[in-house]
């Protein structure tokens, strides 16, 4: 009962206040809001009913076989097994580079770096480039990751998978370190201060306390980040990515890894959709639904991990 008087008394309060007068502005904004949400939800569902009717029938024909196939100019044999392989190789290239360096250079900024000119700069350059165009990270890695390593290291790299991978690892390596960033921040002084009155350094703090109690953001950003590479084309088509991976016969994983030709599942996407045939439009319609399977997959483990082990402070 208290709570009903309270909500009733605020309710009175803030009608008199405006002096019983009706909004009709903020009415209008916010019947405009609501359509432009409605607009926006019509045509995400259009879209992904288009996309279900063209491409389930594809899995449901094809099964198991559609996902293991690999590239072919005949739609009946076609399949996504090498892009699907490329994908996670390169998703596994970005938790390997990306990661490490992400979370060191936001427990540097958060626990190390004192406020200073240089600490903010760096600190605003990090946040905008999280919102550069992912083409730019394309050119990026076309000139530093083939051109400069073939010129340095001499690898012969025409755009091979190590360059996608690198190339993806700077393009969320930025939204790590916001999103590490956050989860130390988020960590109470108190549980700090508590650690140096019993004689911890500054490292035992960090290690035993500030990054256990910081882990469940750090993982959260981790995965989403993933999901970012993983659904990428822009860049990838700078760096070299065609329809096919592992193609260089009897060579080893590090000849394949450092030359070989390579795909990605939405470079795949992207190729059938500017095929001529209907059926290979069909093909992308089915891959389409494999990754935003896999996408959401990737996300609900990151809720899931999120709800699991977030910690109200």
């Amino acid at each position: 009962m208290g709570v009903v008087a309270t909500d009733v008394t605020a309710a009175t309060v803030e009608a008199g206040l405006r002096g019983q007068r009706r909004d009709v502005g903020g009415s209008l904004f916010a019947a405009a809001l609501l359509a432009a949400l409605l607009c926006s939800l019509g045509v995400l569902v259009a879209l992904m009913w288009d996309v279900l009717r063209t491409g389930l029938p594809v899995l449901q024909a094809r099964g198991v076989g559609f996902l293991t196939s690999g590239p072919s100019s005949v739609a009946t044999q076609a399949g996504i097994g090498a892009a699907i392989l490329g994908s996670f190789v390169m998703v596994g290239i970005v938790a390997l580079i990306a990661f490490p360096i992400g979370v060191g250079a936001a427990v540097w900024l958060e626990e190390y770096a004192h406020d200073s000119r240089l600490t903010r700069f760096i600190a605003s350059n990090v946040r905008n480039l999280a919102g550069v165009p992912s083409i730019v990270y394309g050119i990026l890695g076309l000139v530093i990751f083939v051109d400069f390593l073939n010129r340095i290291v001499d690898i012969k790299d025409t755009g091979s998978l190590l360059s996608g991978g690198l190339t993806l690892a700077a393009l969320v390596l930025p939204i790590v370190i916001i999103t590490t960033s956050e989860a130390l921040r988020a960590v109470p002084r108190s549980l700090r201060e508590a650690a140096f009155g019993v004689g911890a350094t500054q490292w035992e703090v960090i290690r035993h306390h500030v990054l256990p109690a910081a882990a469940p953001g750090i993982v959260t950003g981790a995965v989403l980040s993933l999901a970012r590479a993983f659904g990428e084309t822009a860049p990838l088509l700078l760096v070299g990515a065609v329809t096919g991976f592992f193609s260089t016969g009897g060579a080893g994983f590090v000849e394949r890894l450092l030359r070989s030709p390579y795909s990605a599942l939405p470079v795949q996407i992207l190729s059938w959709a500017n095929y001529y045939d209907n059926a290979f439009h069909a093909l992308a319609a089915a891959a389409i639904v494999v990754m935003m399977a896999i996408l959401l997959a990737v996300n609900g483990l990151a809720i899931w991990l999120r709800n699991r082990y977030e910690r109200t402070w």
